[in-house]
C-alpha cells in the first residue's frame, strides 16, 4: 500500500497565510485581539508547525507582533496605522485607476457597472441585510482588487494585499459597510466608473482619491466630503 501524499511545507504556509486572510474578511480575527498558537492553529484549521512558520511573516508585515509573556497580538489600530495605511492605499490605487481606465474593455466596464446598480436596486427596494451587505462588500472591493491586478505587477499586488489587511483590520474597528453606508460607497463608485467609461485620467484619477479620502474620513469619524454627483443622476 502506498503512502499518502504529502502536502509540501510551502503549500501548509500560503494555506495557512490565506486562512488568516480570511480570517479578518469575516470578522474572526479583531485588531488588539490577544491569541495563542493553539488558538490561532484551531482557528486556522492548520497545524502547529504551519501557524509556528505563519507567524514571523505576519509579524514582518506588521499585522501581528508578540507580546512577552502575554503571548500573540493582532496589530492594533491607532491613528497612526489609519493614515499610512489609506496613504498607501490611495498611492497604489490611483495609479492603477488611471492605467486601467486605459485598459479595462466595454463589456467588462459595462458589467461592473450593472454590478453596483443592482445593489443600488436591491437597497431602494427593500431592507438592508447582512445578505445584501455581504454582497455589497463583494462587489466594492472586487473593483479595488481588479483593478490592482490588471498592472500586471506582483510586487504591487503583493503589497495591495497586505495594505488591505490592514485597512480590512480598520474597517472592523468602525468602518465596514453598514446600511447607512452602503448607498454612498455605491454613489460614489458609480461616480467614479462614469470617469472610466469617459477614459477621463484626470477625472478617474479625481473621482478614486475622493472615494479613498471619504473612506479614511469616515473611519476617523469626520463627515463626508461633499459629492457632485448623486445615485439621484440614475432615476
Amino acid at each position: 500500500m502506498s503512502s499518502p501524499a504529502r502536502i509540501p511545507a510551502t503549500s501548509l504556509r500560503a494555506q495557512a497565510y490565506e486562512s488568516f486572510q480570511q480570517q479578518i474578511v469575516q470578522a474572526n480575527i479583531h485588531p488588539g485581539q490577544f491569541i495563542s498558537q493553539r488558538e490561532l492553529m484551531q482557528l486556522l484549521g492548520m497545524p502547529l508547525g504551519a501557524v509556528r512558520e505563519l507567524i514571523p511573516r505576519l509579524e514582518a508585515e506588521g499585522l501581528l507582533h508578540t507580546v512577552p509573556q502575554r503571548g500573540l497580538q493582532i496589530a492594533h489600530v491607532d491613528l497612526k496605522l489609519i493614515n499610512n495605511a489609506f496613504q498607501l492605499r490611495l498611492l497604489l490605487e490611483r495609479e492603477a485607476a488611471v492605467r486601467f481606465a486605459a485598459s479595462v474593455s466595454d463589456a467588462d466596464l459595462k458589467a461592473i457597472e450593472e454590478a453596483h446598480l443592482q445593489i443600488v436596486r436591491r437597497a431602494r427596494s427593500g431592507t438592508i441585510d447582512d445578505s445584501l451587505l455581504t454582497d455589497a462588500t463583494m462587489v466594492d472591493w472586487g473593483l479595488h482588487d481588479l483593478m490592482i491586478d490588471a498592472c500586471n505587477n506582483e510586487l504591487i499586488s503583493d503589497v495591495y494585499r497586505i495594505n488591505s489587511l490592514r485597512v480590512r483590520l480598520i474597517k472592523l474597528e468602525g468602518s465596514t459597510l453598514s446600511a447607512d453606508v452602503l448607498l454612498p460607497a455605491m454613489e460614489e463608485h458609480l461616480w467614479f466608473i462614469d470617469a472610466l467609461k469617459q477614459r477621463d485620467p484626470v477625472a478617474v484619477a479625481q473621482r478614486i482619491t475622493h472615494h479613498i479620502e471619504s473612506a479614511h474620513r469616515r473611519v476617523l469619524g469626520l463627515p463626508r466630503p461633499e459629492m457632485p454627483w448623486s445615485l439621484e443622476n440614475l432615476k
